[in-house]
C-alpha cells in the first residue's frame, strides 16, 4: 500500500462517515465504466431485437465486449473472473459474468448465422440465448449493489429497477446515434427517449427521497454528498446538465436532424455514466461506534 493510500485510509477511519473507495475511485472507475457499457449493451440489444435493427445488434455486442474488458481490467487478473463464475448460485457478480458470456456468445453466433442463413433456426436459438443474457446483464448490476449490506444507500429495492430503466435509456440513446446514420427511425425514438427519461427521473427522485427520509444516517449522508456535498458537481454538471438539460434543449430545437439525434444520444449516455459514477461514489459505510470502556476504580 502506498503512503498516500495509507494516509487516505487513516483519514477515512477517523471520519464519521467512511466512503467506500474500492468501486468508483482509482482503478475502481474501470468497474463503473464496465457496468455502464454493459448496461447500454443490454438495452441496445433489447430494443434492436424488438425493432429489427441489425446495426444496433452489432453495436450492442461491441459495447458488451468493451464492458467485459473493463471488468477484466478492474480485476487485474483475468483468471479471477473464471473463479467467480463458480459462485453463480449465490453471487450476483458471478451471475453477471455468466449472463455477459451468454450474451456475447449468443450475440456473435446470431449475427453470424443471420449473415449465412437469414431467418434460420440456428440464428433464432442463438438470438434467444443472447436475449437471456441481455435480461441478466441489465438486471444484475442493480442487484449487485443492493446486496452490499454495508452501504445503506445502495440497499434500496428501487436500485435494480433504476438500473434496468437506465439500461433501456442507454439503449434508446445508442439507437438515436445510429438513427443519425440512417440505421433507425429517430422520429419514433425521440418520444420513447422522453418517456424513459421521465421514468428514470421519477425512480431516481424516489430513491433519493426514500434515503433522505429514512432512519439510516449513512444513507442520508449519501444523499447529502450527491445533492450538496463532495459529489454535487458531478451530479448537477454531469447527470442533470449534460445528461438531461442538454438533450432536452437539443430535442426541442429540432430532434429530427441527424446531428441533433446523435448529440442527444451521446449526451444522454454521458449523463447516465455520471449518474452511475455519483451513486457509486456516494456509498458510505455506517459510522463505527466504539463503546467506551469502563474504568475500574
Amino acid at each position: 500500500m502506498s503512503g498516500q493510500r495509507y494516509q487516505q485510509l487513516l483519514a477515512d477511519l477517523r471520519a464519521d462517515y467512511r466512503p467506500q473507495r474500492e468501486w468508483g475511485e482509482g482503478r475502481g472507475v474501470l468497474l463503473v465504466v464496465g457496468h455502464f457499457l454493459v448496461g447500454i449493451a443490454g438495452g441496445t440489444w433489447l430494443l434492436s431485437w424488438w425493432f429489427g435493427i441489425t446495426a444496433g445488434l452489432m453495436t450492442a455486442v461491441l459495447l458488451g465486449g468493451l464492458g467485459g474488458l473493463g471488468h477484466l481490467a478492474f480485476l487485474g487478473r483475468p483468471e479471477r473472473a473464471f473463479k467467480m463464475v463458480r459462485h453463480w448460485r449465490t453471487s450476483w457478480i458471478s451471475r453477471g459474468f455468466v449472463g455477459l458470456t451468454l450474451f456475447l456468445a449468443g450475440g456473435c453466433l446470431h449475427l453470424a448465422f443471420e449473415l449465412a442463413a437469414p431467418g434460420g433456426l440456428a440464428a433464432l436459438i442463438a438470438g434467444l440465448a443472447a436475449l437471456a443474457g441481455t435480461l441478466t446483464i441489465i438486471g444484475y448490476m442493480g442487484f449487485t449493489y443492493t446486496a452490499s449490506k454495508g452501504v445503506p444507500f445502495w440497499n434500496s429495492p428501487l436500485h435494480p429497477v433504476l438500473y434496468i430503466a437506465y439500461a433501456v435509456r442507454g439503449g434508446v440513446a445508442m439507437l438515436l446515434v445510429l438513427a443519425a446514420f440512417g440505421h433507425a427511425s429517430g422520429a419514433a425514438l425521440m418520444p420513447l427517449w422522453l418517456v424513459v427519461t421521465g421514468l428514470v427521473a421519477l425512480l431516481f427522485a424516489l430513491e433519493l427521497q426514500g434515503a433522505a427520509a429514512g432512519s439510516d444516517v449513512a444513507a442520508r449522508r449519501s444523499v447529502h454528498d450527491i445533492l450538496a456535498g463532495r459529489l454535487a458537481a458531478i451530479f448537477y454538471g454531469g447527470t442533470l446538465a449534460i445528461g438531461l438539460g442538454v438533450p432536452l434543449a437539443l430535442g426541442a430545437a429540432g430532434g429530427n436532424y441527424p446531428v441533433i439525434m446523435a448529440l442527444v444520444g451521446l449526451t444522454s449516455a454521458a449523463g447516465d455514466f455520471f449518474m452511475k459514477l455519483s451513486t457509486v461514489r456516494a456509498g458510505v459505510y455506517r459510522p463505527l461506534i466504539v463503546p467506551r470502556q469502563r474504568h475500574r476504580g
